[in-house]
Formats: C-alpha cells, sequence, structure tokens
C-alpha cells in the first residue's frame, strides 16, 4: 500500500536500511519479523529515524546478514577533512579561481614570494 509521498530525504541509515533489505529480497514485513518488531517499525527507520541505537543496528545488520559498516557508512568524507563550511583560504582560493588569468598570474607570483620568505624564516 503506497503512503503519502516523502516531504524530505530518508535518513542516511534508513536508505541503506532499505537497500539493504531489498538487495535480500524482504519485505519490509519480513524484515520485521526476523527482528521481532513491527512493518510500521522498520518503515519508521527507513524513513524517519534519524538517531538508531547501536542494538537497533547491529540486529538489522544481524538479520541480513551484512557488515554493520555497511549499515552505518564508515566511509571518509572525499576531501579528508570534516564537513563543514568551507575555511577563509578555500573561500579566498574560490575567489583567485573566479579572477581573470593574469590576475591569477600575478596572486600566484605574489604568494610564491611571500611563501619563499616565509620557507626562509623558518631556517634562520
Amino acid at each position: 500500500m503506497a503512503g503519502r509521498p516523502p516531504t524530505k530525504d530518508a535518513p542516511d541509515f534508513g536508505k541503506r536500511l532499505s537497500t539493504a533489505r531489498r538487495l535480500k529480497g524482504l519485505s519490509q514485513e519480513a524484515l520485521a519479523r526476523l527482528l521481532g518488531t513491527t512493518r510500521v517499525n522498520v518503515g519508521y527507520y527507513e524513513r524517519k529515524a534519524t538517531n538508531p541505537t547501536l542494538e537497533f543496528i547491529q540486529r538489522c545488520a544481524e538479520a541480513l546478514d551484512v557488515p554493520l559498516s555497511d549499515l552505518i557508512g564508515t566511509e571518509a568524507p572525499k576531501n579528508g577533512h570534516k564537513p563543514g563550511p568551507p575555511s577563509k583560504l578555500q573561500q579566498q582560493i574560490e575567489e583567485i579561481r573566479r579572477l581573470p588569468r593574469s590576475k591569477q598570474r600575478f596572486v600566484s607570483e605574489l604568494l610564491d614570494t611571500v611563501l619563499q620568505k616565509a620557507g626562509s624564516s623558518k631556517a634562520a
């Protein structure tokens, strides 16, 4: 039975849980039976729960016979840094990228000079 369309995306855990369940060929009802809960509860975790308990995640991983990491998503951020707003330096680099080539060359030469002087002062 199709419900009302979602107004926002499901949380990451819910997306992963739903994907793992479907890959195993299970309905929400079948997964609920394996977990000893209800279909409504499974649906809640797939669509709305933003902070499932570790115990629930472990039970799901066992029931679906998948590694825990498949459900919690242990991949590192793509740039190797914590997510968040860009630093002032990153913002400045973006501004430089939008400059004409001649101005970019000027800024690059200026930075080279500053970095060379900073390097020589470290050596002293």
